[in-house]
């Protein structure tokens, strides 16, 4: 009774955080298991290449995900692309025992329109809706397999010229031969001479990042360390650890540097 007594309560389970191989959900992933840890909280990241199945089945218990785009899963139909009506939405939508914790504000990765800097000046402007007058007839790029929007406002767009990868989209955007090509405001790898548009009027949906999480598995305190990372992550660091990602840097070791030199609970 007393080694029993000694040997004291096992240590709390590690908390999988579920992430799929793209290299963002993959930093993602470790930016919340590194919020864990920061309050003592045992953690991992854990593949998973549907979230919300990984959620239902048990196999992960918190999933960072882009909250436009599990919309559009939710509810197809749905007419919100403002932040915060997109968040809203969301959360009526989530299947039961599936909660979600704050979204970043200040970080979005939604898809954006990029011109030229000439046609920035002369035609396009630098918010997308200044190209609405000219949307019928746009000749738009995009990657191969991106999903990108089929409206702007009240504008459908014809389908756009597909490309093999970013180099060679970006090629056509410089070359002339579209208009405008599709990225994303936290895009690693957009050219010095290329504007992205911004987005002004909400004309496209929003994509914040947004922690999942099964409902009753986390202490109040686990879901606040989560609810943390919204008020530090911005986009350009979105886009910078993306970019380190991609140049081959291991995404544990760029969530870590990252949080480092933007630790939790400074002035929060």
């Amino acid at each position: 009774m007393l080694a029993v007594g000694c040997a004291g309560q096992a240590p709390p389970p590690s908390i999988p955080v579920g992430a799929s191989s793209d290299p963002e959900s993959q930093v993602l992933a470790h930016l919340y298991v590194a919020a864990l840890r920061f309050y003592g909280n045992p953690a991992h990241v854990q593949e998973a290449q549907d979230p919300l199945r990984g959620l239902d089945a048990g196999d992960i218990t918190v999933a960072p995900v882009f909250t436009g785009r599990l919309l559009h899963r939710l509810d197809p139909q749905s007419p919100a692309r403002s932040e915060v009506q997109v968040y809203r939405t969301l959360l009526s939508s989530l299947p039961e025992g599936i909660a979600a914790g704050d979204y970043t504000i200040s970080a979005q990765d939604e898809p954006a329109l990029a011109v030229t800097e000439q046609a920035a000046e002369t035609w396009a402007g630098d918010d997308v809706s200044d190209v609405l007058g000219r949307c019928p007839d746009l000749t738009v790029g995009a990657v191969d397999g991106q999903s990108v929007p089929q409206m702007l406002g009240t504008c459908r767009l014809s389908d756009p010229r597909e490309f093999p990868d970013d180099a060679a989209m970006f090629a056509a955007l410089q070359a002339g031969d579209v208009d405008a090509a599709w990225t994303t405001t936290a895009a690693p790898d957009v050219p010095e001479d290329v504007a992205v548009l911004a987005d002004t009027t909400s004309l496209v949906r929003a994509e914040n990042v947004v922690p999942l999480y099964r409902r009753n598995e986390l202490t109040e305190s686990q879901v606040l360390a989560l609810n943390e990372i919204a008020g530090v992550l911005d986009t350009g660091s979105l886009a910078d650890m993306r970019r380190q990602v991609a140049e081959g840097a291991d995404p544990g070791l760029v969530a870590g540097r990252w949080l480092d030199e933007h630790p939790l609970g400074v002035g929060n």
